[in-house]
C-alpha cells in the first residue's frame, strides 16, 4: 500500500512542481513591474474613492435588484416557513446525512487511495468545475461536493415552502440562486485550484493584475463596477464590425435609417425593413461578415434597410412609446417609399422591435393602410403572461422605484438593463468574468458578441415607463384596445398579413412558449419556427456555421407543447427556410438599387453615427 496522503497533498505537490517549472519559487520576491503596478493601483484607488464619494452625493441608490425588495421577500418567506418548518427540517437531515457520507468517502480516498463514487455531481450545464483538479484532488473534491450539497439543501428548502404568493416565491428562488452562485468556491482565490496554481506560477502577479483590472473597471464605471467582457479596443465600426457597405439615407430624433448597397444584379421588388430592439444596438445582426444576418440578406437579393436607434439622453425624456412607433417603423416605411418608389415593404422586428412592429401592423390595419406585405417577428412577446425570470424585477413597488429614478434623470441608464439581463445567466455573464479578469488576472478575449452585449443603451423615461407598466406589469397589449398609440386603439386581431414567427427553444429573455402565444392573437396566415439555442445564438445562426437546427409544424394548436410534439426537426439554419418564405412575398425581381440613387440622398456611410454613441 502506498504512503497515506493528506487530502490536499497531491494537489500541493502538482501545483508547486508547476511553479518550479516556470522558474518561480513560493517565497520569491515580487518583480519590479509588480511593485510598480501595486503603487499605481494604490494611487488610482485613492482617486476612485474620492470620485465615488462625489457620485454618491447625487446618486439615489437605485438598483435593479433592490436590497429592500430582497429583504422583504425573504421576510415573507420566513413568515410562511415558520408556520410549517417541515421542508427545512427534512432538507437539514438529508444534508447532514450526505455530508457524513461525503466525509467518509473523502477520508477513504485521501488515506487509503480508494476510489469512491461522488455523493453529488455538478449538473451537465455547470461549467464551473471543469478543471480536473476538482475531481482528482480529494480536498478540492470535498469542497466542491460540500458546496453542491449545501446549495441543493438551501434551494430545495426555499422551493418547498408552502403558501407563498407565486410572484414572491419566484423572487425568493431567484434571489437564493444569486446568493448560492455568488458563494461558489470557484469565486474565491483560496478555494479555486486554477487561481492558486496561477498565483504560485506567477508569484501572485495574477492577483495584482486582477486588482488592476478591477480598478480599471471601476474607473470606467465612474465608481460603479463596469465588468469588462470583451476587448473594447478590438473592434471598430465599419471596419471589423457592422461593416456591411451602405449609407444612412434618413434620420430624425429617434433613429437613422441605413440602406445597404446591393451585392446582386437584381433584388426582390419589395424592400426589407429591419426594426431591431432599442434596448441594445442593431449590429447584433451585423457583427462580422461570416455571421452577419444583414449581409446574408443582402446577398440573397433583398434591398435591406435597418433602423439604428439613438442612444438617448435627458433631452428625449418625454418621448413616448407612440413616438417610437411614428418616428420608427412608420417614418421608415415612408422614407423607403421615397428612396425606392415602393409603397409597401416586408418588415422584420427583433425582440421589443418585434413588439413595436406588431403595434405598427395593428396601427396600419386600424387606419386601413396597406403598407406591409409580410412580417417577420424574431423572439417577440405579444402576450407577457409568462416572461420567465425577468418578471422578478416587475411588480408595482419595484416599478415605482424605477419610475422615480428614471424621471429624475430623464432616462434609464443602459447598465441597469444590462445588469438585469446578465443576472438571468449570472454564472456565464458575471462570475466567469470575475474569475477570469480579477482572480486569474487575464484580459477578456476579443469576442464580437460580448462586445455588443457590453454596448448598452439608455431608455427615455416616458417610453420605458409605458412599456414596463403596460406590457410587463398589466399585460394589456394582447387585449383589444388595451393600449392606444397616436390616438389609435391597438387590436392585434386586425393584423391579417402573413407572419413568420421565429422563437428560440432556450431563450431566457423571451421564453418560446410565451412567444408562441402570439400566434393565437393575429388573424393572418402564420408560420411558426422554433430555433435551437437562445435569444441571440438562436437568431444569429448562419447556414455556413452548421451549428443549430430548427423545428417546424403544419398546424398551430393553442398548446405550444402539442405543437412541439408534432413538429418536425430540420438540420441546418432556419435562415434558408425563412428566405424561401420571404421570396414568396417579395413581389418579383427588379434591378438592384444603390443607396442614395432615389429621392433620398446619402447622409453618411453605414453604420451611421447614432450607433457609435456609447454611454453608461
Amino acid at each position: 500500500m502506498n504512503k497515506p496522503m493528506t487530502p490536499h497533498a497531491g494537489t500541493r505537490v502538482r501545483i508547486a512542481e508547476g511553479a518550479n517549472k516556470n522558474g518561480g519559487t513560493n517565497g520569491g520576491a515580487l518583480s519590479p513591474a509588480a511593485i510598480d503596478a501595486l503603487a499605481d493601483i494604490a494611487k488610482r484607488s485613492n482617486a476612485l474613492f474620492r470620485r465615488n464619494a462625489e457620485r454618491l452625493k447625487t446618486d439615489d441608490g437605485y438598483q435593479v435588484m433592490d436590497p429592500r425588495t430582497v429583504l422583504a421577500t425573504f421576510q415573507e418567506l420566513a413568515r410562511h416557513a415558520a408556520r410549517d418548518p417541515t421542508p427545512f427540517i427534512r432538507e437539514q437531515v438529508a444534508l447532514w446525512t450526505d455530508l457524513a457520507l461525503l466525509w467518509q468517502r473523502t477520508a477513504a480516498r485521501a488515506l487509503f487511495e480508494v476510489e469512491a463514487e461522488p455523493v453529488i455531481a455538478p449538473g451537465p450545464q455547470d461549467k464551473r468545475f471543469k478543471n480536473d483538479i476538482w475531481s482528482q484532488s480529494p480536498w478540492f473534491d470535498f469542497i466542491k461536493q460540500s458546496y453542491l450539497l449545501m446549495t441543493r439543501c438551501v434551494q430545495s428548502s426555499v422551493r418547498d415552502v408552502k403558501g407563498v404568493e407565486p410572484h414572491v416565491h419566484h423572487q425568493a428562488q431567484f434571489y437564493t440562486r444569486q446568493i448560492v452562485n455568488a458563494l461558489a468556491p470557484t469565486n474565491f482565490a483560496a478555494t479555486n485550484p486554477a487561481v492558486l496554481d496561477a498565483a504560485l506560477k506567477s508569484r501572485g502577479e495574477n492577483l495584482i493584475k486582477g486588482f488592476r483590472n478591477l480598478v480599471e473597471d471601476l474607473e470606467r464605471g465612474g465608481g460603479r463596477l463596469s465588468l469588462k467582457m470583451s476587448d473594447l479596443a478590438a473592434f471598430q465600426f465599419g471596419k471589423n464590425i457592422a461593416n456591411t457597405p451602405g449609407k444612412v439615407v434618413f434620420q430624425n430624433e429617434l433613429m437613422q435609417l441605413v440602406q445597404y448597397a446591393p451585392s446582386t444584379a437584381t433584388v426582390q421588388r419589395r424592400p426589407l425593413l429591419i426594426v431591431p430592439p432599442w434596448i441594445n444596438k442593431f449590429y447584433i445582426l451585423d457583427l462580422k461578415p461570416k455571421n452577419s444576418f444583414i449581409k446574408w440578406c443582402v446577398d440573397q437579393g433583398h434591398t435591406v434597410f435597418v433602423i439604428s436607434w439613438i442612444n438617448p439622453g435627458p433631452e428625449l425624456a418625454d418621448k413616448q412609446f407612440s413616438d417610437y412607433l411614428l418616428e420608427g417603423p412608420i417614418a421608415a416605411i415612408d422614407a423607403i417609399e421615397r428612396a425606392t418608389g415602393e409603397h409597401d415593404v416586408n418588415i422584420l422586428g427583433y425582440c421589443i422591435g418585434g413588439t413595436l412592429v406588431s403595434c405598427a401592423l395593428a396601427y396600419l390595419a386600424a387606419r386601413r393602410e396597406k403598407r406591409v406585405a409580410a412580417a417577420t417577428l424574431f423572439t417577440t412577446l405579444l402576450d407577457f403572461a409568462d416572461v420567465g425570470d425577468i418578471s422578478v424585477f416587475i411588480d408595482a413597488p419595484q416599478l415605482a422605484l424605477a419610475d422615480e429614478h428614471m424621471f429624475r434623470l430623464g432616462y434609464l441608464e443602459g447598465h441597469h438593463m444590462a445588469e438585469a439581463f446578465n443576472l438571468l445567466r449570472e454564472n456565464d455573464l458575471i462570475w466567469f468574468f470575475v474569475i477570469n479578469n480579477y482572480l486569474m488576472g487575464r484580459d477578456p478575449s476579443a469576442f464580437d458578441l460580448l462586445y455588443w452585449n457590453s454596448d448598452s443603451t439608455r431608455m427615455p423615461a416616458t417610453m420605458q415607463s409605458f412599456y414596463l407598466h403596460n406590457m410587463y406589469e398589466r399585460n394589456v397589449l394582447k387585449t383589444p384596445g388595451g393600449i392606444t398609440l397616436a390616438n389609435v386603439p391597438i387590436d392585434l386581431r386586425r393584423i391579417d398579413v402573413p407572419i413568420y414567427f421565429l422563437s428560440a427553444r432556450e431563450d431566457h429573455i423571451a421564453p418560446w412558449r410565451s412567444t408562441y402565444a402570439g400566434t393565437q392573437l393575429v388573424s393572418g396566415p402564420v408560420r411558426f419556427v422554433l430555433g435551437a439555442s437562445g435569444h441571440v445564438a438562436g437568431v444569429v445562426n448562419p447556414p455556413a456555421a452548421k451549428k443549430y437546427g430548427y423545428w417546424t409544424g403544419k398546424s398551430l394548436p393553442a398548446d405550444p407543447e402539442k405543437w412541439l410534439k408534432n413538429a418536425t426537426y430540420h438540420e441546418g439554419s432556419w435562415w434558408s427556410d425563412w428566405q424561401k418564405w420571404l421570396v414568396g412575398h417579395g413581389g418579383g425581381e427588379v434591378p438592384a438599387r444603390e443607396p442614395g440613387s432615389g429621392a433620398l440622398a446619402a447622409i453618411e456611410d453605414a453604420p451611421g453615427s447614432y450607433v457609435t454613441v456609447r454611454v453608461a
